[in-house]
């Protein structure tokens, strides 16, 4: 049976169409009309009521939400906070590791692994692992005793939790191997990404020749400006904004980021080089009370405080707890882009990151029927995560 959403303005990579309408039958999208056809025979309509229409959100990057950490979760857990995203959009997710001793890490593969079959508000595409191999001089929220070098061995192993199920791996390309491992990265079909890195700016470009084609949250957990005797050099950040090669993960919840370096990132980027992502703890859509103390599974504690998780020292974060939905919305309201990039960036290339460009990130005949409604002020109306409605 075909379902038209109809009354609908959609929302292309690079414009606006009022009055559209799109046709969804077994979980695709089956057709996208700049104008709702006359004929309806046989179809069953449901009015947007003049809302936008987008792709689902693709977050490629979050460590859990309804108070559920994905590190300790059962599968059933882990598809609590899955659907508390998607109640907000995300319609596809990669839930992501923080760096812990390699059993629970293990574990957490294999639970988002069988939640995967049991999921069906919104696809869970894989994991995104965030360590082990990172930079102890950047370790921010990360387990500091179970950082290690890059190693071959210990992918395999994570690997075996849940064959081809690692879509995205963050290392820091300064640590013994770490340059090269991009490479091994590339060959297995991981997008390698630099992930709280204390690099230089040759540093990452030598990795981005060797498979690096990614930074992970820019300005958090990277390296900036290099100072050594008087002489300057460029950091993480300055490669990530630099390189043309180089993606950037952004966390627009408002705290992370002030509007100007929002602002400054997509000057030098473009929609088309930056993924929104929530890097959401699992205070996210979770209501919990200011002031909270809260202890992360890898037994790291946080703070939330002032609607973003702090470290206990305050003098610095340890991830959000915004949904994407409002990470969209600041993109539009706090770095004042255009519906039509926002969107892009929180669809279109974090699914070209992660590798499910073929099928998600737009509205697209053949594409997955991943379609959220939102109405004039950027609120969430409906969501539609492979032809269900939530």
């Amino acid at each position: 049976m075909i379902t038209r959403i109809y009354n609908v303005t959609l929302v292309t990579p690079k414009e606006l169409i009022p009055c559209g309408a799109i046709d969804v039958e077994n979980g695709k999208i089956l057709a996208v009309h700049n104008a709702a056809p006359a004929d309806a025979a046989g179809i069953t309509l449901l009015d947007g009521k003049g809302a936008y229409a987008m792709p689902g959100f693709v977050d490629i990057h979050v460590h859990g939400g309804a108070n559920v950490d994905f590190m300790g979760a059962t599968p059933e857990q882990v598809r609590a906070a899955c659907v508390a995203h998607a109640k907000h959009g995300t319609t596809t997710i990669l839930p992501t590791t923080v760096t812990a001793k390699l059993d629970m890490t293990e574990n957490m593969i294999r639970a988002v692994c069988q939640a995967q079959a049991i999921t069906t508000e919104c696809t869970i595409a894989g994991v995104h692992l965030e360590g082990p191999f990172l930079s102890p001089k950047q370790a921010g929220a990360q387990d500091p005793e179970a950082l290690i070098a890059p190693s071959e061995e210990v992918l395999d192993r994570l690997e075996k939790a849940w064959p081809g199920g690692i879509r995205i791996m963050g290392v820091a390309p300064e640590l013994s191997g770490g340059v090269v491992f991009g490479e091994v990265l590339a060959r297995r079909g991981i997008r390698a990404t630099i992930a709280h890195s204390d690099a230089n700016y040759l540093t990452c470009v030598d990795a981005m020749h060797h498979g690096y084609s990614d930074i992970t949250h820019i300005y958090s957990g990277c390296s900036m400006v290099h100072r050594n005797n008087g002489y300057r050099s460029g950091g993480v950040v300055e490669a990530g904004l630099l390189e043309d090669g180089f993606t950037v993960q952004v966390i627009a919840d408002g705290k992370h980021l002030p509007a100007e370096l929002l602002k400054l990132i997509v000057k030098c980027k473009g929609a088309d080089k930056i993924s929104v992502i929530t890097d959401a703890l699992f205070p996210a859509a979770a209501d919990l009370p200011e002031g909270s103390v809260l202890t992360q599974a890898n037994g790291m504690q946080t703070i939330l405080e002032d609607g973003v998780m702090k470290m206990p020292d305050r003098q610095a974060f340890a991830g959000s707890i915004a949904t994407m939905d409002r990470q969209m919305r600041n993109m539009v309201q706090l770095a004042g882009v255009s519906l039509c990039d926002a969107v892009t960036m929180a669809t279109a290339t974090p699914a070209r990151v992660a590798g499910l460009a073929d099928r998600k990130g737009y509205l697209k005949p053949g594409y997955d029927a991943d379609i959220v409604l939102m109405d004039q002020d950027l609120q969430v109306q409906t969501v539609i995560a492979m032809g269900n409605i939530l």
